[in-house]
């Protein structure tokens, strides 16, 4: 790699995280517009399903991909997937074909995530892939401030079929920054499938469950089983190291994204609050976690996560005003700013884990995006049975183990 390579490549990472924001918010508000087109209301699942399912394939097979296509041919191959599944979402007829061209936009999306993963572990030093994750947390600022009424202006002006390609340049231009970074390198043999591909098989029974748990359940069952199968030996045993800061992320994940996906409903079911004011906590904790995930000079997992679980507690409680419930949120976003850059780059370190670069990159993203699967499904699981109170209790639970873990 070049000297400029270092640098292009972490713009490369950086930029490509905005385009995954901006397609993030993109989706979710054209969402009851295409869902209305369609006629696919009743099919809500669906719909969002293709993507995630997508990310969950891919996850298991990155690394043959890359030893079979090699760096440079793998990002294409993604770019072509991406583009092509986003061509077909933006012409289909239906909620199947709607969400076949999102199944392959995920697919080319963890294709992508593992490629930028696994370059920063071989090659950016600590100190500046710490800057990297930060900088990738504060490109969710913009889009979440701008990204809804931006989508729904050009909606409106265009149709929800264009606006669904809004993300595409900026994809396009974090993909030119890698590649001018990227050398085809040889990867080594990758492992046997084997378990592995119980991942997106346990996530298609969660995703696909539409709110019935006992398929819910089987599915978080099978997917943990996949996810043990990829991380490295030790990590259920809390091995001090990469495997207990991967299990530390699984941890964070079930309790930190278990709680956001629910707080838009814990406020009005559960405050009484509207939506409007219910909009406003919503993007406190996520703002908060960009901005001091870049300000802050020093990161503190344990600390940060330990903010994070008493945020979540409060929560849990019930009741109190709204100036409450925001502080608490808040304070909840902050704890992961202090916490996430540290920890990840704790979980992304090889150290004596004995996986190479992309397996390395895989674990810690399946590590993550399983956690956020299980933390959905208990949430959905719990609420639906008229827990919700008692999911943010589980999900306070959940970071405190996080914190306790992420000092081994």
């Amino acid at each position: 790699m070049t000297r400029a390579g270092p640098r292009s490549l972490a713009a490369g990472i950086v930029a490509l995280e905005f385009a995954a924001a901006v397609t993030s918010f993109v989706a979710s508000t054209l969402l009851p517009l295409v869902a209305g087109d369609l006629k696919a209301e009743d099919r809500l699942g669906l719909l969002i399903a293709g993507s995630t399912l997508g990310l969950f394939v891919a996850l298991p097979l990155a690394s043959r991909v890359l030893a079979k296509l090699g760096t440079r041919a793998t990002l294409a191959a993604g770019m072509l997937a991406y583009v092509g599944g986003l061509v077909v979402a933006a012409t289909s007829g239906s909620a199947w074909t709607f969400a076949l061209g999102q199944l392959a936009t995920g697919l080319a999306s963890g294709l992508l995530a593992v490629f930028g993963v696994s370059s920063a572990i071989r090659h950016l030093d600590d100190r500046l892939r710490v800057k990297v994750v930060a900088a990738s947390s504060a490109m969710w600022i913009l889009p979440a401030l701008a990204g809804p009424a931006v989508t729904l202006g050009l909606a409106h002006l265009v149709g929800w079929r264009w606006t669904l390609l809004l993300p595409v340049p900026f994809v396009l231009f974090g993909r030119l920054l890698v590649v001018r970074a990227a050398a085809d390198e040889p990867e080594p043999s990758p492992r046997p499938l084997g378990r592995t591909l119980l991942v997106p098989l346990g996530a298609a029974g969660v995703v696909l469950s539409e709110g019935w748990w006992p398929a819910a359940l089987a599915g978080a069952v099978v997917a943990v089983a996949g996810m043990v199968a990829i991380l490295p030996a030790g990590t259920a045993r809390l091995r001090r190291g990469t495997p207990a800061a991967l299990a530390a992320m699984v941890l964070f994940a079930v309790g930190y994204f278990g709680a956001d996906s629910l707080i838009t409903v814990l406020l009005t079911k559960g405050f009484h609050v509207g939506l409007g004011q219910a909009a406003i906590v919503l993007s406190a904790a996520p703002l908060a976690w960009a901005v001091t995930s870049l300000l802050a000079r020093r990161h503190f997992p344990a600390t940060g996560l330990g903010l994070t679980a008493l945020g979540t507690a409060v929560l849990a409680i019930g009741g109190g005003p709204f100036p409450v419930v925001l502080a608490a949120w808040t304070v909840a976003g902050i704890g992961v700013g202090l916490a996430y850059p540290a920890l990840y780059i704790r979980a992304s370190t090889p150290g004596s884990s004995g996986l190479t670069a992309t397996e390395l990159a895989t674990a810690v993203i399946t590590a993550e995006c399983v956690g956020q699967l299980l933390g959905r499904a208990i949430g959905g699981a719990l609420s639906s049975a008229g827990g919700l109170f008692a999911s943010y209790a589980v999900f306070a639970v959940a970071l405190t183990a996080a914190a306790v873990v992420s000092r081994r």
